[in-house]
């Protein structure tokens, strides 16, 4: 993978702000640590930060490619899974390669087929095209949102990064929040509205999106959707195209020029990407499978089984590993080191985030790291085959997010004037709504489907996207690659017109997976009960948080007291966050977290310069 950022402007001499665009090709090093290069002339300037999966010698970015129709050049963070079929069509239109690397197939699809080259691709992508003759620029972004792309318009042009600190450090760009990126940060977080920069003047592009910009101006155009039709194959078909979809997924995206890996907590779902990698790895003859699995120091001592995590992961784990004989390292993180990784985690996403469980992640991609430069993961099966507690369990309010039930206690914390002013329910549901207009309906289907297709949407588009986004700014931030195999838009595609009464074959959450996985994996892992992200149970975690914020609030000039009221704050701390009525994040998280969030906003205003701008 990579880091890409770029400039345009159609009145200023690029070829004399190479310093500042390889300034912010700097801030994304860790995405890209064994290379950086910048390219520029006339109206563009391109930089590029480079982590070698593929193709070392032939991958070197900006590439440029000259053909009849003119030249264009590529800076380009991804990977692409269908590399040799899209190579073979374009050889037999007539058009040659000088590499095996995926970054020359995209450019090249995008010569032949200009946007509709992005229809073509299966991948995780963001790439920034300059075509030198007509003087216009292509962004794009994969379909699910698995690599980010930000960007900011001008009066004479566009700023591009994956990564909003590589726009802030532009000398033009301010760190400035006006009242609705607030919201964002206090309602949604660690969620963010599709499209939403959270700074002022920038914006993300969504994912299943591309931007083309020219002297005319921008265009921003969605060229993916989930597609509502029948599903016409039982349950006995379904499950075997499931199986032969993941399996070929998988092969996929085992392509690589470097070591690779799986995640493997003992969950049904990196169980199942071990075992069809085991499969690649035996046929392939590539050798032992490394596995890695986090756990928390002292974790055992206080684990407590409940409804959401009946059981500890570790057993599970190492059944799955001596079964499939990988070579497994359960990775333990001591609690204060967690809590003190919090603030690289900040830095890793720009933005607050989802606390320790961020902090963990980033950690344990820095361990996995030492060994390997490439690793599979679990993501998005359960937003996909409706996993979480919220698809099985009546709505308490149709009108927001089903993960979002602490708004009321939200606005609470806040200082008076922010309490009178921002309406975080009203902010919440407008945002929910217009996501759920999106929604590709079918006809006929009763109104309690309808409603749970919504539900799968709202969770494809906010949630997924949010697990995604985390896995990616962490796993870079490690210069760790990680793909995501239950992210391939042909699964997602397929998965998406399963009925409910299938997905929950058997009335278990994900009963379809779990049959289609049957002989793959032993009996107690496949019908193992869903279990979370592994979090620590060790009050030393609480502690060691509850002591960090305390020295925060306790400096009058920490930029927290500008946002939230300081008494609100202290009783938190004193009752280490049961003051605080209802998880922060959702259904499945702590108290701690939620302390440990607070950690976080304070580290993003502080270390960012967070300036906010609300004027009447």
């Amino acid at each position: 993978m990579c880091g890409i950022t770029g400039w345009i402007d159609y009145e200023r001499d690029m070829t004399q702000e190479k310093k500042t665009v390889k300034s912010m090709a700097q801030t994304l090093n860790r995405r890209g640590p064994d290379a950086l290069n910048v390219m520029a002339e006339n109206d563009v300037c391109f930089g590029h930060t480079r982590l070698v999966v593929v193709d070392p010698a032939g991958g070197a970015q900006p590439m440029t490619k000259e053909h009849d129709s003119g030249t264009y050049t590529i800076c380009y963070n991804g990977e692409l899974y269908n590399t040799h079929e899209l190579r073979d069509a374009l050889k037999s239109l007539g058009y040659s390669f000088h590499s095996h690397s995926d970054t020359e197939v995209v450019l090249t699809a995008y010569i032949a087929w200009k946007e509709a080259c992005v229809e073509k691709m299966n991948g995780i992508f963001a790439f920034a095209i300059w075509d030198h003759k007509e003087r216009q620029l292509f962004l794009a972004r994969d379909r699910l949102g698995v690599k980010p792309l930000f960007y900011k318009k001008t009066d004479r042009g566009i700023l591009f990064a994956s990564e909003l600190k590589a726009l802030l450090a532009h000398p033009e760009v301010e760190p400035v929040i006006k009242e609705e990126g607030l919201l964002e940060v206090i309602a949604l977080s660690p969620s963010r509205t599709p499209g939403h920069g959270v700074f002022d003047g920038i914006d993300e592009l969504r994912p299943a999106h591309w931007l083309r910009l020219n002297r005319e101006g921008v265009k921003v155009q969605r060229y993916w959707q989930v597609s509502s039709r029948e599903h016409t194959e039982n349950e006995t078909e379904t499950a075997a195209s499931l199986r032969n979809l993941l399996e070929d997924t998988v092969s996929r995206q085992l392509i690589s020029d470097v070591p690779v890996a799986s995640f493997l907590s003992g969950g049904v779902d990196s169980s199942a990407l071990a075992a069809f990698t085991k499969r690649t790895f035996t046929k392939e003859n590539r050798g032992e499978l490394p596995t890695y699995s986090i756990d928390y120091t002292g974790n055992d001592a206080f684990f407590s089984s409940n409804h959401f995590q009946p059981d500890a992961d570790a057993p599970y784990a190492e059944k799955v590993s001596k079964m499939l004989n990988t070579n497994h390292r359960r990775c333990l993180i001591d609690n204060s080191e967690l809590a003190n990784v919090l603030d690289e985690a900040v830095y890793a996403r720009d933005l607050p985030g989802m606390a320790d469980i961020d902090s963990s992640l980033l950690w344990f991609c820095k361990q996995m790291k030492q060994d390997v430069t490439v690793a599979l993961s679990g993501e998005c099966a359960d937003e996909i085959f409706g996993g979480y507690p919220w698809f099985h369990q009546q709505a308490e309010d149709n009108e927001i997010f089903p993960w979002m039930r602490s708004l009321n206690e939200r606005t609470q914390l806040l200082r008076g004037e922010w309490r009178e002013r921002l309406n975080l329910r009203d902010y919440v549901s407008s945002r929910y709504l217009e996501t759920i207009a999106e929604a590709p309906t079918l006809a006929g289907e009763s109104d309690e489907d309808a409603r749970r297709r919504q539900l799968f949407y709202v969770n494809m588009i906010w949630f997924m996207t949010t697990l995604l986004d985390r896995k990616d700014r962490m796993s870079m931030a490690a210069s760790l690659e990680v793909r995501v195999p239950f992210a391939d838009h042909r699964l997602v595609e397929y998965v998406w017109n399963i009925p409910w009464e299938m997905k929950n074959a058997g009335g278990r959450e994900k009963g379809i997976l779990r049959q289609a996985l049957e002989g793959l994996l032993p009996e107690d892992v496949l019908y193992r009960k869903k279990s979370p992200y592994p979090k620590t149970h060790h009050p030393e975690y609480a502690n060691a948080v509850v002591q960090r914020l305390e020295k925060i609030i306790e400096d009058h000039n920490a930029p927290i007291h500008d946002i939230f009221d300081h008494k609100k704050l202290k009783q938190l701390c004193e009752t280490k966050g049961e003051a605080f009525k209802k998880p922060f994040f959702g259904q499945l998280m702590t108290d701690a977290q939620l302390i440990a969030h607070l950690i976080q906003v304070n580290t993003w205003l502080d270390h960012y310069n967070v300036k906010i701008d609300i004027r009447s």
